[in-house]
């Protein structure tokens, strides 16, 4: 049987959903354990590593190219998807993803101007945009909007994926953080396009969650087979997060069953609450920066990260509070929605960021006491 064939691929996807959905989890996380020790082997032969610096994580020089093993995975599967035949907003991905990843490598190799990053973003992002299958026309009642202009709803879309290219790519800080939150999104979309019956976004999901577990393999490890996805990976994987995220706001009316009866103007709360972390940590270091006087771009250790980090939590045990975080806010979302009206949810997800920005104050109020003992005692023994 030539597995290759397309009529074969699709039969098999026909007759096994479900069977393909798990095989193809197994195969992109195969595929990308795989890859990365090649990628490994490659960097240290050409002494590509990420530095250390201030503001570092990391206490020695590790690649940072994860994202070659991510893009050659991601794109393979994209092109096996595509003899599908469900859609061919996939040939649009592709290249979306070429162009950032292309962006990616070269800052991990000789570092970007920010100007070619986000020039890079901006080209990208047209290719999802302006995709036939994600336009926004309709906000179906959302702060009191229903039909919109195509030209508003561009604006809207782009915002919403350059914003979350930048997100995930500020929570990329330690080990597992972005990996462990990204399987948690992807996986959340996995059922919401399983249960909605959208098929591509159901693969494309999961094969972002295969890519990501194989990748935290590496990425915990203490040895010489550590890794960093760097911005090539960072970058690749949150416009397919923001690919994903576009899809479920744009999706018909009736796919919104399945919410306990969640209507569709609800749709943007429920998508604050699934990409919680990177959405809460991205406002928050840009809040406090600007209270400071700073640019809410200028590089600081202000982020939910290092405030774990900071009250002495591991790597691990940051990214796992994190995660739990992020699931703790969706369940909570979830439940109070079958009980309030849009207008309320309104409020209680405005409550939800609310206590997030409190507990996190809290958090590093506590790390600095700490800090200031721990000063104090070393000057009392010097």
């Amino acid at each position: 049987m030539n597995i290759l064939n397309q009529d074969i691929i699709l039969e098999l996807f026909r007759n096994n959903y479900l069977l393909f959905i798990a095989a193809l989890f197994l195969a992109t996380c195969s595929f990308t354990y795989y890859l990365i020790p090649k990628v490994l082997w490659v960097s240290k032969e050409k002494n590509l590593t990420a530095g250390v610096n201030e503001r570092s994580s990391h206490k020695v020089e590790v690649p940072s190219f994860g994202g070659v093993a991510f893009y050659m995975t991601i794109i393979l599967v994209l092109a096996m998807i595509q003899s599908l035949r469900l859609t061919y907003v996939g040939n649009h991905l592709i290249a979306a993803i070429t162009i950032l990843f292309m962006v990616g490598i070269k800052d991990d190799l000789v570092v970007s101007t920010a100007r070619v990053k986000f020039f890079g973003q901006i080209a990208a992002t047209c290719f999802v945009i302006f995709s036939p299958e994600l336009q926004l026309h309709n906000l179906y009642g959302f702060l009191g909007l229903y039909e919109i202009p195509d030209s508003i709803g561009i604006m809207i879309t782009g915002f919403i994926v350059i914003a979350l290219i930048n997100a995930y790519n500020l929570i990329d800080g330690i080990d597992g953080l972005a990996g462990i939150i990204g399987i948690l999104i992807s996986a959340i979309y996995a059922w919401i396009f399983y249960t909605t019956n959208h098929p591509f976004y159901v693969l494309l999901s999961v094969s972002v969650a295969g890519t990501l577990s194989a990748y935290l393999r590496f990425n915990f490890s203490r040895g010489h087979r550590k890794i960093f996805m760097g911005d090539s990976g960072s970058l690749i994987i949150g416009l397919i997060l923001a690919f994903l995220s576009i899809k479920f706001l744009v999706m018909a009316p009736t796919a919104s069953k399945i919410f306990n009866g969640f209507e569709p103007a609800s749709r943007p709360l429920l998508l604050l609450c699934i990409l919680f972390i990177p959405v809460f940590d991205t406002l928050r270091v840009m809040i406090i920066r600007i209270f400071r006087g700073d640019s809410p771009f200028t590089a600081d250790r202000n982020h939910a990260h290092h405030v774990l980090l900071d009250l002495g939590f591991s790597h691990l045990k940051a990214s796992l509070s994190l995660a739990l975080i992020n699931l703790i806010v969706l369940i909570t979302y979830l439940y109070l929605s079958t009980h309030f009206t849009t207008l309320w949810l309104s409020f209680i997800v405005v409550l939800l960021y609310g206590c997030g920005f409190l507990l996190f104050s809290q958090f590093k109020s506590i790390s600095r006491g700490i800090a200031r003992r721990t000063h104090n005692e070393s000057a009392l023994e010097g």
